[in-house]
């Protein structure tokens, strides 16, 4: 077994260009290809916003995680969201991302074209504030995204149980990344080196949660922040384990992330939650990935208040975001990327969501496709 060590940043204010300079010293030690996984979609935005891919060597590949909470909300669930905002006096209210992400029958955007009443909200305790200013309305909150932003959802629901808000309930489709982390090395369908760690999920759950990765995997464990030389510091750090051929869990975010995590955050979680297995788009059903409210918040449960259940999904077979979560391909290995799919008409999750690896490659990738072919 790897010896585990949580290891707080070593020469913080270190230039980016040494960082970049190990990187490249380390790549051509290893001397073969290398494959890292960022779990984060905001630490692929920074890849590609910064350049950082068309810096790496040759022999050094990134690969896009399914860490982007739009792509991986499963289909059946978009198109619960889309029954529920159609019935008659109920507000649906969501973040941004979600309203054009596709289901079978269309997004809600769309259905709000039609009539439907979709609120767009920056966070849940505006739906909570819109179910008090519309008593005469159901409003229901259609919660995503993963540890970051569930301890939110936890919140506005023990405060509408305390108000008594006969009116609020919340569609759940919040899921858990070590589990996802977990299916992807269980499936070996994808051989990797190392992950680079998130950095919001991890000030939640600790830098001490991915231990099993190592454990277990014994794949290297960094966790970074996001700016372009916390990135690059990160990749170092992982590659220096990768030619050690010594697996470690190490953190080199400690300004925002400790061993253990928000300890009052994972504490609202357990009590408003109940872990259960999860639904994920494209990756089918990963055991014990996804957070289910407890039985004692079930009048708060959409699901259960509206009697309706979640559908299997049916993705359209041409487009391939289902592979690019799991970094078994990349965008422009897509038939329908740039073309039949475009931020302005999306037919992928990918192409959608502002931390979408397909949006990223579309806004930014002309100069990393440049620098793939060298």
């Amino acid at each position: 077994m790897p010896a585990l060590e949580s290891t707080r940043s070593v020469g913080a204010d270190r230039p980016g260009a040494e960082d970049l300079a190990e990187i490249r010293s380390l790549c051509e030690r290893i001397g073969r290809r290398i494959q890292i996984m960022e779990v984060c979609g905001t630490h692929t935005v920074s890849i590609f916003r910064s350049g950082i891919r068309s810096l790496l060597p040759d022999n050094l590949r990134l690969l896009s995680g399914p860490g982007c909470p739009v792509c991986v909300t499963a289909q059946g669930a978009i198109d619960c969201a889309i029954e529920l905002a159609g019935r008659p006096n109920v507000i649906m209210a969501t973040y941004g991302d979600m309203l054009r992400v596709p289901g079978r029958h269309g997004s809600l955007e769309q259905r709000r074209a039609r009539g439907a009443n979709v609120r767009i909200i920056n966070n849940a305790t505006t739906a909570l504030r819109l179910a008090r200013e519309h008593p005469e309305n159901e409003v229901v909150f259609f919660g995503v995204g993963f540890e970051t932003t569930a301890p939110a959802t936890a919140a506005v629901v023990l405060q509408a149980e305390r108000a008594g808000l006969a009116n609020f309930s919340v569609l759940a489709a919040h899921k858990l990344v070590v589990p996802a982390m977990t299916a992807l090395l269980q499936s070996g369908d994808v051989r990797l080196d190392g992950f680079l760690c998130p950095g919001h999920v991890s000030v939640i759950i600790g830098a001490r949660a991915y231990a099993p990765i190592v454990d277990e995997f014994e794949q290297p464990c960094v966790v970074a922040g996001f700016e372009p030389g916390q990135i690059l510091r990160g990749i170092a750090h992982l590659l220096r384990q990768i030619a050690q051929r010594r697996p470690r869990l190490e953190n080199v975010y400690a300004a925002a992330v400790s061993d253990d995590g928000n300890i009052a955050a994972q504490r609202l979680l357990r009590e408003v939650f109940v872990v259960a297995d999860a639904r994920w788009r494209e990756m089918g059903v990963i055991p014990r990935s996804g957070l289910e409210l407890a039985p004692r918040f079930a009048p708060f449960d959409a699901l259960r208040r509206f009697g309706i259940e979640v559908g299997e999904d049916e993705d359209n077979p041409a487009c391939k975001c289902g592979l690019v979560i799991q970094g078994k391909a990349e965008p422009p290995e897509c038939a329908l990327f740039g073309r039949g799919c475009t931020p302005l008409q999306p037919i992928g999750p990918c192409m959608v969501s502002s931390e979408g690896t397909c949006a990223a490659w579309h806004k930014y990738g002309a100069a990393q496709r440049a620098a793939s072919c060298r």
